[in-house]
């Protein structure tokens, strides 16, 4: 049994929105700004990290309009680089990439459920909220794929509109509030280097990444052709304004020193403007925010898994359809066992620096795929040429270089990753055996 094409373009680009817009930007500014005390340095990282993506969705537009089938990423290095690359993405997905995306994205929503409801946040209460909120969109997406469209939509409206209401009320009103004593600036003292700016870049890519789930669905996409591109571009250049305009919010409301010391800095900017109920909004933004990004990772991550077991790859029982709700509810199961068992056993930085260390050689691998498939296939159907060839593809793949081999230099944690995903050579090959005996 094959998946359904069910979603339209407008369930496209929320999928990509939901999952960019999670709980990164409520977050994230705090560590970025104390890696870069520096109003035009801290600035000057989203932008780069805005136009990163955008040449990668730039891409991927291509490649997904010409290649619209189910695993996206995987697809393309399968097809342009062969078995192995590919078996490499799923492998990163299944030891590093998914696990630590959905806990880490799990984490903060349980952060600001107990906070939004005055519960104390003790260690254990965090994660058993976290693993309740993976079981949660878990069902959902087993319950089917239109079901899952319809929490992500809802979201991505709230949460969308959330952050242009705290924007708009950051310029009209002003800081009408002190600040808490809590969040009060503290003196910073650093010098921002060209590897300090590189991790820091790390952590502004972790807060855009979601851009390319959206081509994990390209098997589900009405239009495909049409669809994807739309949703991949659209959907960037939607995320890429409204996180210059929460940003600039944040800069008008707190020093750059108090929000590098803030932990829910979206709650602490909107205290400044209302007091304790902007503090109680922005917490349920958060919740609605960061449950959305979950949503959208359960809806997209399982389909590698899928695509992987129908290619051979993985076990061909996690290709199972579910005959009445037609979503491959094996994958996804197992995507929410990952998740479970990683957010029970790391924090939310950990999970958060693994998962971009994981996934971006393999963004550069995919975006690299549109040089060899022009010329291995030049009679491919390409509904849409990425903009800016070659110098778009190349400047991403230039970027990604540098942040990996920055990393590796400066990041013992990011060579224990590369050699997790080196690992998955040898087990290729057993793989292969096998399949051949």
């Amino acid at each position: 049994m094959r998946l359904a094409r069910s979603l339209g373009l407008g369930s496209a680009i929320a999928v990509l929105i939901g999952s960019v817009i999670g709980s990164g930007i409520f977050r994230s500014p705090a560590g970025i700004a104390a890696r870069l005390p520096d109003e035009r340095l801290f600035l000057l990282a989203w932008i780069i990290g805005g136009l990163l993506s955008l040449c990668g969705a730039l891409t991927f537009a291509e490649l997904s309009a010409a290649l619209p089938r189910t695993g996206g990423i995987f697809v393309y290095l399968r097809e342009g680089f062969g078995r192995l690359p590919a078996f490499l993405f799923g492998w990163a997905e299944l030891t590093i990439i998914r696990g630590s995306a959905l806990g880490a994205i799990s984490l903060v929503f349980a952060e600001y459920f107990l906070r939004f409801f005055s519960v104390a946040e003790t260690d254990l209460a965090v994660r058993i909220v976290a693993v309740s909120a993976v079981l949660a969109v878990a069902t959902l997406n087993f319950m089917g794929i239109r079901l899952g469209a319809l929490v992500q939509n809802t979201t991505t409206v709230a949460k969308f509109g959330v952050i242009l209401l705290l924007a708009g009320a950051a310029f009209l009103i002003g800081a009408r509030v002190p600040a808490p004593e809590a969040t009060q600036a503290l003196s910073l003292g650093r010098t921002a280097s060209m590897s300090v700016f590189g991790l820091a870049l790390i952590s502004v890519l972790w807060v855009y990444d979601g851009w390319a789930d959206v081509t994990f669905l390209g098997g589900e996409v009405k239009r495909p052709e049409r669809n994807l591109p739309l949703a991949l571009i659209l959907g960037t250049l939607a995320v890429i304004a409204v996180y210059a305009l929460a940003n600039l919010a944040y800069l008008r409301l707190l020093p750059i020193q108090q929000i590098a010391t803030s932990r829910l800095v979206a709650a602490d900017a909107a205290y400044r403007i209302v007091g304790d109920f902007g503090v109680k909004l922005v917490s349920l933004t958060v919740m609605i925010s960061a449950f959305g990004a979950l949503n959208g990772s359960m809806m997209t991550g399982p389909r590698i898994f899928f695509a992987m077991a129908e290619s051979g790859l993985f076990f061909r029982g996690v290709a199972a359809v579910h005959p009445r709700f037609r979503t491959p509810y094996v994958a996804i199961w197992l995507a929410a066992a990952l998740a479970i068992g990683f957010l029970m056993i790391q924090t939310f930085e950990q999970l958060a620096d693994a998962f971009v260390l994981g996934i971006w050689p393999f963004y550069a691998g995919g975006v690299a795929a549109v040089f060899v498939l022009r010329r291995k296939r030049p009679d491919l159907e390409r509904p849409y040429r990425v903009w800016g060839y070659p110098f778009t593809p190349m400047l991403f793949i230039g970027a990604s270089v540098y942040l990996l081999a920055n990393a590796l230099v400066s990041d013992f944690n990011a060579l224990i990753g590369f050699a997790i995903i080196l690992a998955g050579i040898p087990v290729f090959y057993l793989w292969e055996e096998r399949t051949r005996a």
